[in-house]
């Protein structure tokens, strides 16, 4: 065993590392999410009616030519413990690893999509301050890394704050989100991949669609890091 292995045993021996899904300590090589949750973790099958479920939420949008979602999100599951944990208790290393993970299997199984920039969903400055980061810029990052296609958290701004979308129905989601958004940044004639944490009804990303389609963008890859099931 070398020197440094001994080093980190004693390290997390003395401040022990946890897994985010599960809290049980972290061993070895493992980061953030131990090796039984990166199994366990329900992904969202591509060839499952659920999937079909998703493109469907993007049917009347023909600039849409891809929607995937990596995870199942099921009410006190794994996956929404780790997004709480991203979301909600300072943890922006979650975000990293599950866009990395998302875009390590992708890659793996040859579905990675072929864009020319990642564009994160922004927070309001309000929102953004109070929090710290944006919890989209940090899957998106991941998926990069994983990826090697660029990302960018400043192609889009969110300039109107807004209420949660939470609780709300897709047209009261959609009237609370529309027009919103602003393009800061060049995208005309580019193809661009949209990453959000979770797809509920969509109509955030269509409203990002939506701005980014008047800028100039001419397709669009929905991924977002889980999904409901309806």
């Amino acid at each position: 065993m070398s020197l440094i292995s001994i080093w980190f045993d004693f390290v997390d021996l003395i401040f022990p590392r946890c897994c985010a899904a599960c809290d049980k300590g972290l061993i070895g090589n493992e980061n953030v999410i131990c090796t039984a949750c990166r199994i366990a973790l329900p992904r969202a099958s591509q060839d499952s009616i659920f999937s079909e479920t998703i493109g469907q939420k993007f049917l009347d949008r023909h600039e849409v030519s891809e929607t995937h979602a990596f995870l199942l999100f099921t009410k006190k599951g794994k996956v929404q413990k780790l997004l709480h944990a991203l979301k909600y208790k300072g943890q922006p290393e979650v975000g990293v690893e599950l866009g990395y993970m998302f875009g390590q299997e992708m890659l793996e199984n040859n579905m990675l999509p072929d864009a020319d920039l990642i564009i994160s969903v922004p927070l309001h400055k309000r929102k953004l301050k109070s929090r710290g980061y944006n919890q989209s810029d940090k899957l998106a990052e991941g998926f990069s890394k994983a990826s090697t296609i660029p990302w960018s958290g400043d192609v889009l701004l969110r300039a109107k704050y807004t209420e949660t979308q939470t609780g709300k129905t897709r047209n009261e989601r959609w009237e609370n989100v529309r027009g919103v958004f602003v393009v800061k940044g060049d995208v005309k004639g580019k193809k661009v991949i949209i990453m959000d944490d979770v797809l509920t009804t969509g109509a955030t990303i269509e409203a990002c669609i939506e701005v980014l389609l008047d800028a100039g963008c001419t397709e669009f890859i929905v991924l977002t890091i889980a999904s409901t099931q309806h």
